[in-house]
This record gives structure tokens, sequence and C-alpha cells, in this order.
């Protein structure tokens, strides 16, 4: 079975004003996140993790992205 990512066209308006915000703040809307947009409230909550942990604090951006990406390899994480 195959999952599509739900396309900035295809989403209802709640996904399609979430969508607007993260292209607005980052340019684009990642694939991670339109495969997030089949349920709404899922994206809604981790979009806003996603904010508070990359919001400014004790860590630099770079460090933190350097935790994810080794979080990743450690999970065996192509993404």
């Amino acid at each position: 079975m195959r999952i599509t990512p739900v396309e900035p066209d295809q989403a209802p308006d709640t996904v399609k004003r979430i969508y607007d915000s993260l292209a607005k703040n980052t340019g684009t809307v990642s694939p991670f996140m339109k495969m997030l947009g089949h349920k709404p409230d899922v994206l809604r909550a981790y979009n806003q993790l996603s904010g508070a942990v990359m919001a400014e604090g004790a860590l630099s951006p770079r460090l933190k992205e350097l935790a994810y990406l080794r979080a990743s390899i450690r999970n065996g994480c192509h993404y």
C-alpha cells in the first residue's frame, strides 16, 4: 500500500492554512508535512512542537539541525 502526500491543491482549508504558514516561514512545505496533511490535528500539533523546539534558546539552530540529523541516522531514517 502506498500513501500519497496531500498536495496543497488537494488539501482541505485547515491544512492549506498550515501549509501557507509553513511556506511563509520556511519557503516550502516538506514531503513529511504533506504526509501529515492526512491528519490535520497531527499536522497542527507537530508544527507547534517543531516551532517550540526550533525557537531561539540555549542551542543554536545549527546544533539543533545536527541533533535532528544524528537522531535520523541512528534510527536508520533516510529522510
